[in-house]
């Protein structure tokens, strides 16, 4: 029981990071930048009161996917907090919510497996749920800043999925270490994206935008990766499956909450589409997995 409160708890904390962003007035770059550097000095403090011991020959047989994988999160990263900037943090976390659909329609080509009937109207379901979700609907596409988020969020989460797919082929027994090596590359890749586009001219950090960036980097990474790969070892793959929509839950709720962001009709029809989908055909991958085994 503890490891699922203890699980939940970390998917909370990943649904509140959205509305974090919205008061972080720097630069896209330099919030994920400072995400990756904080996230993995905690996890290095972290790992050293652990004394966990390093299997250097498990990670160098994996190195290049570590390595490829961190740089992947930390674009991820950046076209997600893009998304934040353009769009409300609903209809943002609703299309990074799109990745498990983009890994199912990758897996033919990635993993050799086929796409029955239930996997395709899932997708088709979730993709509508898309549109829906982005507004066109309503505005067209005379509302650029909403269109552009949604292509942001999109962005975030093609990147994501590839991550996953990436993650699935990583077979090291310490998450703790997996997740350092990405979490250091996640800040190295956007080095040179920082330094072309003097991302870090005009930054201002006063007190209070230094305290919600270690929030950020501390409780939003550090933390929350800590609690989610502490306790997803030793719950069911059914309840990760299920609990793992308590994040855009909250995020949706809270940015209502918080930041008065109001979803249309066709927009919480969209969203119910995209979590309902997406949550059917994991828990449903899942069944089949139990039955084959």
């Amino acid at each position: 029981m503890k490891d699922k409160i203890i699980f939940i708890i970390s998917m909370f904390i990943f649904g509140t990071i959205g509305i974090f962003r919205k008061f972080i007035p720097l630069d896209s770059a330099v919030i994920s930048f400072s995400r990756g550097v904080i996230g993995t000095l905690f996890l290095v403090l972290f790992l050293l009161i652990r004394k966990d011991e390093i299997n250097l020959k498990e990670l160098k047989k994996y190195s290049l996917l570590l390595i490829v994988s961190g740089c992947l999160i930390g674009i991820n990263w950046l076209f997600l907090f893009e998304s934040y900037k353009y769009t409300s943090v609903a209809t943002s976390t609703l299309c990074y919510y799109m990745a498990p659909i983009f890994v199912m329609f990758a897996s033919p080509f990635v993993f050799k497996e086929k796409l029955n009937v239930v996997n395709i109207v899932c997708m088709m379901l979730a993709f509508i749920g898309m549109v829906f979700v982005s507004g066109v609907f309503e505005t067209g596409l005379n509302d650029k800043n909403t269109i552009i988020g949604v292509l942001y969020g999109l962005a975030a989460a093609v990147f994501y999925a590839i991550v996953v797919i990436i993650n699935k082929k990583i077979k090291v027994e310490n998450a703790f270490y997996k997740t350092l090596i990405q979490l250091f590359f996640s800040a190295i890749i956007l080095i040179p994206y920082l330094i072309i586009n003097r991302s870090f001219d005009g930054t201002e950090l006063n007190f209070k935008v230094l305290i919600l960036i270690l929030i950020v980097g501390i409780i939003h990474t550090g933390i929350a990766y800590v609690l989610y790969f502490g306790s997803m070892t030793k719950v069911k793959t059914q309840f990760i499956s299920l609990f793992s929509y308590v994040d855009p839950v909250v995020a949706i709720i809270l940015s209502a909450i918080i930041l008065k962001e109001q979803m249309t009709l066709l927009g919480i029809i969209g969203a119910v589409l995209i979590l309902g989908a997406s949550l059917f055909m994991e828990v449903y991958e899942v069944k089949q997995k139990v039955k084959s085994e």
